[in-house]
């Protein structure tokens, strides 16, 4: 099988006259985490939407080059987008649970794709919980309201909402910017357990939780990759002069 889930190929987007993504070549390891790094404004939440196609909701998004998953290119006019969002799922910045149950929040998707059955909904809604780490927090209560749990649980939820789909890539942008510190310390807890089973990409703007919890580190700076390599050498021995007067934070 090979190694990496997505290959990256000569990627430029365009907002309009605008390139917001130059030139961009980079394979993502099935398995692991990536982290993307740089400054606000540098391509990073633009380039992991383009992996699962969420920038096709940009009226003036041109894209050229090739986002290849699984050895195809998904922007090919031919591609299933749908089947290309439920194999790599999405988790945003703000945690945004449906107006309903907790339930419900997960049993939404796999209804959707035409499972009925009520003892296959109840084991989908327990697994991804368990994996997620809220099931102990949250059995007692499952027909309560998702919008009562705390943000980091709300954002759990997300997680698990995603995991019910059985995705293989699970994207998340910024998905702890909006928590507090013990509830970013579950969520990287839990993003370390969930690599054993899922690719994970995730764009942050701490460099410590990237230092942290990722196998692979990014670093784009507007628009373009600057430097990609494991973590630990990215930030101990980064070859770049950029990278390294980013990580020192000379800027940014």
């Amino acid at each position: 099988m090979n190694v990496d889930v997505f290959e990256i190929k000569n990627l430029d987007l365009y907002y309009g006259p605008l390139q917001a993504l130059k030139d961009v070549n980079i394979n993502i390891e099935r398995n692991k985490v990536t982290a993307l790094i740089g400054p606000s404004g540098c391509g990073k939440s633009t380039f992991l939407r383009c992996l699962n196609r969420m920038n096709d909701l940009i009226d003036v998004c041109k894209i050229e080059g090739e986002v290849l998953y699984r050895e195809k290119n998904v922007y090919e006019r031919t591609y299933d987008v749908i089947s290309l969002r439920t194999k790599v799922g999405m988790v945003f910045q703000k945690p945004n649970p449906f107006p309903m149950s907790i339930y419900d929040n997960i049993a939404y998707g796999p209804r959707c794709q035409g499972i009925k059955s009520k003892t296959e909904l109840d084991s989908i809604v327990e697994t991804s919980l368990k994996k997620a780490a809220l099931w102990d927090e949250v059995k007692d209560r499952l027909k309560n309201s998702a919008m009562g749990l705390s943000g980091g649980q709300q954002q759990r939820l997300c997680i698990a909402r995603a995991i019910a789909m059985e995705p293989e890539v699970i994207l998340m942008d910024e998905p702890t910017s909006a928590l507090d510190p013990i509830a970013t310390l579950k969520i990287e807890q839990l993003i370390t357990e969930l690599k054993k089973n899922y690719t994970i990409i995730i764009v942050t703007h701490s460099m410590q939780q990237a230092a942290r919890i990722s196998d692979n580190t990014a670093f784009f700076l507007t628009g373009e990759l600057v430097e990609y390599d494991k973590t630990d050498l990215i930030f101990s021995t980064p070859k770049k002069i950029k990278t390294e007067e980013y990580i020192t934070g000379r800027f940014g």
